[in-house]
C-alpha cells in the first residue's frame, strides 16, 4: 500500500488525520507542540497514536515509536513519536456497548483501581489488563466477546482507571509503559516502584503475544500487584 492510498482511507477534516498528517514525513514529534492546531487533550489516545497503531476495519495499523527526546520548542524533555513507515494487521475497535461498560464498571465496584475512589462512568477507562500491544486474532476474540462474558470473566480481564481530571490519566501511564515494554523488553514499574508478584523486570513470553509474559506486571493486574507486595511487607 503507499502512502497516498493509505491517507485516501481517513475521512479529511477529522483529528486522527491530523495526526497521521504530522507523522508521515516518518520523523520525531513532540506530543507536547506539534500537534495544538489539532486541539486533542490526549494525544496519545484512540482518536491519536493508539488509533494509528491499531488501524480500523477501513485501514491497517501503523508501526510507531515512542521516546523521551529533548524538544528545542519546548526547551525540556517531551514525549516524541515517529512512524517506522512501515504497516500492520489492524487491531479491531473494542465495539463495547454502553450496556456492557455499566454492567462491568458496577461488578468491579465503581473504583479505580489504583485509588480506590468511587468515580462516575465517565471518569473511568474500561481497561483491558492485557495490553493490544499482545493480542492475537485469537485473543481478540475472547477479549471482544462481550455479550458472552460472565462475572468471573470480566474480572479476569478488565480493570478501572482513571481518566485525566486535568493530570496524566492513569490509562496513558500504563500505555507508554507498555509501548516500552512491547519494544524493549523492559516490564514496567507502577510509581516507581520495582515489585512483580511473578517473574522480574525482563518480560519473558515466548513470543511477543503470549499473554503470560505479562503476568507479575503490576500495570496488568493492579490490584494483585498491590496485594502481593502487602503481603510481601508484612
Amino acid at each position: 500500500m503507499t502512502l497516498s492510498d493509505f491517507e485516501k482511507l481517513f475521512k479529511a477534516g477529522t483529528k486522527i488525520h491530523g495526526v497521521f498528517s504530522v507523522l508521515k514525513d516518518q520523523q520525531w514529534h513532540c506530543r507536547e507542540c506539534e500537534y495544538q492546531h489539532l486541539n486533542i487533550i490526549q494525544i496519545a489516545g484512540g482518536g491519536g497514536i493508539q488509533g494509528l497503531q491499531r488501524g480500523s476495519g477501513e485501514r491497517p495499523g501503523m508501526e510507531i515509536d515512542s521516546e523521551n527526546h529533548f524538544c528545542r520548542n519546548c526547551e525540556k524533555q517531551t514525549r516524541h513519536d515517529k512512524w517506522k513507515g512501515q504497516f500492520v494487521s489492524a487491531i479491531q475497535s473494542s465495539g463495547m456497548s454502553s450496556e456492557f461498560v455499566r454492567r462491568a464498571v458496577s461488578l468491579l465496584g465503581g473504583k479505580d483501581i489504583i485509588e480506590g475512589t468511587e468515580r462516575p462512568v465517565n471518569q473511568l477507562t474500561l481497561d483491558h489488563k492485557l495490553p493490544m500491544l499482545r493480542w492475537d486474532q485469537s485473543t481478540q476474540d475472547r477479549q471482544t466477546a462481550y455479550a458472552e462474558m460472565s462475572d468471573s470473566d470480566i474480572k479476569r480481564n478488565f480493570q478501572l482507571l482513571k481518566k485525566s481530571n486535568g493530570s496524566v490519566s492513569h490509562n496513558l501511564l500504563k500505555s507508554r509503559a507498555c509501548e516500552k515494554c512491547f519494544k524493549k523488553g523492559t516490564r514496567g514499574t507502577p510509581f516507581g516502584i520495582k515489585f512483580y508478584y511473578r517473574g522480574g523486570p525482563k518480560w519473558q513470553g515466548e513470543t511477543k503475544r503470549d499473554p503470560g509474559g505479562c503476568i507479575g506486571c503490576g500495570w496488568f493486574d493492579f490490584d494483585e500487584w498491590r496485594k502481593t507486595l502487602n503481603r510481601k511487607l508484612k
